[in-house]
């Protein structure tokens, strides 16, 4: 069973390759952004939450998101697996994910129990350098990319993943890909870290 969470930074490729492996393993790619533009459009109750605050401008709530992310993993085709792209982006989500797949609703898991939850998770983040990163999206050619907002975003990018990727490490769970190859190569280290039969 693949349970894949991509981690990196604006530009690394993370959608790309998070779709590339979700293909390749016949589960679904699962984004944060996707599961949340779904919500809105088909009116559901969460997405009818969501779009009060888009439409003020404002953050959907992290509760939001975690309902939302929760329901989607619950859906038929999430349960031989999934690649979840954009999600966690912080400490507490990831406390969440856990406690999703363990099934526990009060997160008094035992070690054992996380150590289970341990082995069935994999969490892939592609490093790339901040050099190329910002070729790669000044290339993109958005109107508010400039050199200053991306470099910017990557420095608050690294700051907010930083616990996350300790996190991950501490549970023997991150698996650390050159992002700085051609997207083919990535694709293939990718299935060589996750080797799963």
């Amino acid at each position: 069973m693949v349970k894949l969470i991509f981690l990196g930074p604006p530009g690394a490729g993370k959608g790309t390759q998070a779709s590339r492996i979700a293909e390749f393993y016949q589960v679904p790619h699962i984004s944060t952004g996707d599961i949340l533009r779904n919500n809105v459009a088909q009116k559901s109750t969460l997405g009818l939450q969501a779009k009060e605050y888009m439409d003020k401008g404002d953050l959907v709530p992290d509760g939001l998101i975690l309902d939302m992310v929760e329901e989607r993993l619950k859906k038929d085709d999430a349960q031989n697996g999934w690649v979840l792209d954009g999600f966690p982006r912080n400490v507490a989500q990831a406390h969440f994910v856990e406690k999703l797949l363990s099934g526990s609703k009060n997160g008094n898991d035992t070690q054992e129990e996380i150590a289970e939850i341990s082995n069935s998770l994999m969490v892939i983040n592609l490093q790339v350098p901040d050099e190329v990163l910002v070729g790669r999206l000044l290339s993109r050619g958005r109107q508010d990319d400039n050199e200053e907002t991306i470099r910017n975003r990557l420095k608050v990018y690294d700051q907010q993943t930083q616990p996350l990727i300790e996190f991950y490490k501490e549970r023997q769970q991150l698996f650390t890909i050159d992002g700085n190859q051609s997207v083919d190569a990535v694709t293939n280290s990718l299935k060589l870290s996750v080797n799963i039969s």
